[in-house]
């Protein structure tokens, strides 16, 4: 039986007057890539957030291996085992590729500030894990011959994969993408979409957040779809490529175009 890693159940999210997600559930289960689509301001990304921890929901669960995350900090949520991007690339610009792949790894470090400073064994044993689990995943990437670049000059596409690698790099079982396709051409996009199949296959689950729907078509296993907050359909790919809600809400009904 297929273990749920995650499940959003009957979440409704409210900002004062504003519904910004209204009872919607869905699962993602363990070693398969779930898109999440809709039109602009459907609810993706507060979606999203709720997933991780920005935002607490206003009534339902979300539940990471059986355990609800209501309540928990962004920290604690990643220490679980959900790891993201953004949207808008978070990295810390002044620092090299490899430092900031080992920052994601300070996560899952269990010494302190006192064996930092007195150099314990222990804490020389996890910088020592956490370089070379930083440098693998810069080859994973194909970015290991630009370890030692400031993450300010490398290039966007880059740094796209930089931050996958840092949020890799604490240690997920699930890895949320937000929209990790915005501002790529064709060609990017398609080996991006070829890096998140890799992704998959080490063994992680992913959450996906994407516009292009060529992409999102291409790698997702399943799909599930928002519109003004509310989920309006779930299934295969090609059940939603044909799906009439999903069409109506991207392209508009006839009394809209008329």
């Amino acid at each position: 039986m297929t273990e749920k890693v995650l499940e959003v159940d009957a979440v409704t999210l409210q900002f004062g007057g504003l519904t910004a997600l209204d009872d919607v559930s869905f699962d993602i289960n363990e070693g398969e890539i779930l898109a999440l689509i809709g039109p602009n301001g459907a609810g993706k990304t507060t979606c999203f957030n709720v997933t991780t921890g920005v935002y607490r929901p206003t009534k339902g669960t979300v539940r990471f291996q059986g355990k609800s995350l209501t309540g928990m900090k962004r920290h604690q949520i990643t220490r679980l085992g959900i790891a993201r991007t953004f949207q808008n690339i978070r990295l810390f610009r002044a620092m090299t590729a490899l430092e900031n792949v080992m920052v994601g790894g300070d996560t899952r470090h269990g010494t302190g500030v006192l064996s930092a400073l007195f150099g314990l064994p222990q804490h020389r044993r996890e910088e020592q894990e956490g370089y070379d689990r930083a440098m693998e995943l810069l080859r994973f990437m194909g970015l290991e011959k630009r370890a030692d670049e400031l993450a300010s000059n490398l290039s966007y596409g880059d740094q796209r994969r930089l931050e996958i690698a840092r949020a890799m790099a604490t240690g997920p079982q699930l890895l949320c993408l937000d929209e990790p396709a915005a501002g790529f051409n064709p060609a990017e996009k398609q080996a991006l979409m070829e890096l998140i199949r890799k992704v998959r296959d080490r063994g992680y689950t992913v959450l996906l957040i994407e516009h292009d729907m060529r992409l999102v078509m291409g790698v997702a296993d399943r799909i599930v779809v928002l519109e003004f907050g509310r989920k309006i359909a779930e299934g295969l790919p090609e059940q939603i490529r044909n799906d009439p809600a999903v069409i109506a809400a991207y392209l508009g009904t006839d009394e809209d175009a008329s």
